[in-house]
């Protein structure tokens, strides 16, 4: 088994999540970070109003230069001081803006991130998974 499986459906249902939801975007690229001005946005960031996410907050989304409404991937981080993991919507995002989004969320030693990208496989358990 692979470390981790793609489910086109899980895609299917986060595009429709983004796309029923209006995006604020409240931090543009190149703004500081609202705590650590050291932490400088490389794509705008904000999140989608009318969700909810594991910590009661709305949605997390990276918004880079591509006009797209498909959710490309997720960031998922773990942060040792708040003690928890977040997950972050990526829509269109360049691979450079990928990158630059992961150095963004893993320069401190308290916060770790990683990337899971968008992909079409149907698993076969989820292949009579048409609801």
């Amino acid at each position: 088994m692979n470390a981790y499986e793609n489910n086109a459906f899980f895609w299917q249902k986060l595009d429709t999540l983004f796309l029923s939801s209006k995006l604020v975007i409240d931090r543009p690229k190149n703004t500081c970070h609202y705590k650590y001005s050291n932490l400088i946005y490389p794509v705008d960031y904000g999140y989608l109003s009318d969700t909810s996410s594991t910590d009661q907050a709305p949605l997390d989304v990276f918004r880079g230069s591509v006009k797209t409404n498909l959710v490309q991937g997720l960031v998922v981080s773990a942060d040792i001081l708040k003690k928890d993991c977040e997950v972050k919507l990526l829509i269109g995002c360049t691979p450079e803006e990928e990158r630059e989004v992961l150095e963004f969320l893993n320069q401190t030693e308290f916060q770790k991130a990683i990337l899971l990208r968008r992909g079409n496989e149907v698993p076969e358990w989820a292949q009579n998974d048409e609801r």
